[in-house]
């Protein structure tokens, strides 16, 4: 027992002398460096936390330095948080910094907008006191809105899930109310999880609105339900992942999909932007020949991580659309169906990755495992998949395919559009719907032309004074392009008429 006592003394000695500073300092003069002098903690939703920011502190001298105080000018009432070297609170005293080194101070904060009297809201973080204090000021903007969350089980908490068909379903969210059917822009709308649009239900969208979606949310418009989305050459209605810092402009994947479920119809999405999420708009609804399951018309669909349209057996008819880069394909019109394109720009630049499938497919298959595991291909009519005055681009050496399976119709003609085929291995010579030299199905085309998009890489395809597709189109009733320029005579191939570079 003697001889284990003596051993925790010197356990408790050790731990003791490794606790104490094994360094001096020196007081700091007010020369400390920052990597920046404010952190904007962008836009964020009123008691939304925000993400956590970064701000480095260096010591430039040639000794350790102690910080007497660290704070928030607002104290603790401020609505900002700190980590300063891995230690969380609002205010901080005797910090110190080996010399030539530096720590880092994390921001975040949390923000109820009713509490505050300017949206903008702002504090400081200040660093030592009397003269020599230094700052970093600390800004972000918040935004009030509508939230649409799903229920919460009272008794077991868990957040309810949708029943579609009468079956229940793994997926997060519910029916929307009638309270609920009328988007407008007076407020940004955020929705966790999905919300459903109930059958024999209309949800408009007002021109200017704004919609935000959570991780894993979308719409879902579900069996003889309707999406209407009423935006305007000058107020887009806007659909996109609620991270609003800059970071995550470009970043896809962020919410899951439009989702227009088998039965649902009438649906209309007028001058939209819809990026960054898994499928910008997931279809299945078998429509009719003469009536579209939805009319697509002057919008913008950009950077999602599968899709920007994923069609299947279904029937839309759109102009002045431009889809742009996707993990997958921009679009597949997969199954058969009938599909109407004028005026429209595929231009796949994805850059995330290895991108297997072309900017657009068309097939009029499917493909499953019965019972036994054997495979079994199944056709559907292709009753018209026609492409006029549109461009197939992108940053692979494919970027059209029409892929058919004997058995059902397959009805197709592309007329006046600039394609992108570079077939450098020959894996498409047996494909005889896809020879361009084919006038019955194929007029005027611009094969592997240069298209001269001023920024692909941000999903900019205005074209250029350069264009090949200049002039080539052909005249249609749509006598606007997606800016609103007319294109009268002569038009251009594509969703935008050209315009001069700088």
């Amino acid at each position: 027992m003697r001889y284990f006592i003596t051993f925790l003394i010197c356990v408790a000695l050790i731990s003791m002398s490794s606790c104490r500073k094994d360094f001096s300092t020196v007081p700091s003069f007010g020369s400390l460096e920052f990597s920046k002098d404010t952190v904007f903690l962008d836009t964020i939703f009123t008691n939304i936390g925000s993400a956590t920011y970064n701000l480095k502190v260096y010591n430039r001298g040639n000794e350790a330095i102690t910080i007497p105080q660290i704070s928030l000018e607002n104290g603790t009432t401020s609505n900002y948080r700190l980590n300063v070297d891995g230690i969380p609170g609002k205010e901080f005293n005797d910090i110190d910094i080996l010399a030539k080194d530096s720590i880092y101070v994390f921001v975040e904060t949390t923000i109820d907008e009713s509490t505050i009297s300017d949206p903008l809201y702002t504090d400081r973080i200040l660093f030592d006191t009397g003269t020599n204090q230094q700052d970093v000021d600390l800004v972000t903007l918040v935004q009030d809105a509508n939230f649409i969350f799903p229920d919460r089980d009272p008794i077991t908490m868990k957040i309810d899930s949708l029943t579609i068909d009468g079956q229940a379903t793994t997926i997060k969210g519910r029916y929307l109310l009638d309270a609920e059917l009328t988007i407008t822009n007076t407020k940004p709308t955020v929705i966790y999880g999905y919300a459903a649009v109930p059958a024999n239900k209309t949800l408009t969208i007002e021109a200017g609105a704004k919609l935000y979606f959570h991780d894993n949310s979308g719409l879902i418009i579900d069996d003889k339900a309707t999406l209407k989305v009423n935006g305007t050459l000058n107020e887009k209605v806007v659909f996109e992942g609620d991270r609003l810092e800059h970071r995550f402009n470009q970043t896809p994947g962020q919410w899951g999909a439009i989702w227009m479920r088998a039965g649902s119809k009438d649906n209309e999405v007028y001058h939209a932007q819809i990026k960054n999420g898994v499928i910008g708009i997931l279809i299945d609804s078998i429509g009719s020949d003469t009536n579209p399951t939805l009319k697509l018309q002057n919008t913008e669909i950009y950077n999602h991580s599968n899709f920007g349209i994923l069609a299947r057996e279904t029937n839309i008819e759109a102009h002045n659309v431009v889809i742009g880069s996707a993990g997958e394909a921009s679009l597949a019109a997969t199954i058969g169906g009938t599909y109407n394109f004028t005026h429209s720009t595929f231009a796949n630049f994805w850059n995330n990755g290895i991108r297997q499938l072309p900017a657009v497919l068309v097939n009029n298959f499917f493909v499953y495992n019965d019972e036994n595991g054997q495979e079994i291909i199944e056709t559907r009519d292709l009753k018209a998949a026609n492409f006029t005055n549109c461009i197939f681009n992108g940053n692979n050496n494919i970027e059209f395919v029409l892929d058919k399976v004997e058995g059902s119709l397959f009805n197709y003609n592309i007329s006046n559009s600039m394609i992108q085929f570079n077939d450098v291995s020959d894996s498409y010579t047996d494909f005889a719907e896809l020879d361009f030299t084919n006038n019955t199905n194929y007029q005027n085309i611009i094969l592997n032309g240069f298209v001269n998009f001023r920024d692909s890489q941000k999903e900019d395809f205005i074209i250029g004074q350069d264009s090949d597709a200049i002039n080539k189109a052909k005249t249609t009733s749509f006598s606007f392009d997606i800016l609103g320029v007319d294109r009268t005579t002569n038009p251009d191939i594509g969703a935008y008429q050209n315009i001069t570079f700088d």
